[in-house]
């Protein structure tokens, strides 16, 4: 049951991921740019986590932790680093249009 939750997870974090680069690369303003290219990232950073997770229940092994512990570290960097410059810049998105109307 586990499993199908993980799985769930990796499909809706890679469906979110698609969202935003779809987003970014339609986008014309520079910030906004920027901005769902970081949320983006997060997306990604969840899916490295989920795939991680998902790794442990799949190969309960020594092995498998240790991949699974790679996965899950990486991951976590990412949607850390990537949500800070997302919340940042979001401080800058509706400025931004106000000022290109």
């Amino acid at each position: 049951m586990l499993n199908y939750i993980f799985v769930f997870l990796i499909v809706l974090s890679f469906a979110a991921y698609f969202y935003y680069k779809t987003k970014q690369f339609r986008s014309t303003l520079p910030i906004r740019k920027k901005w769902y290219k970081a949320k983006a990232g997060v997306a990604l950073g969840m899916f490295i986590i989920a795939f991680g997770l998902n790794t442990c229940i799949i190969y309960p092994t020594l092995v498998g932790f240790a991949i699974a512990t790679v996965f899950i570290v990486v991951g976590f960097m990412e949607a850390y680093s990537n949500f800070k410059r997302a919340r940042h810049e979001g401080r800058f998105v509706q400025e931004e249009y106000e000022l290109n109307k």
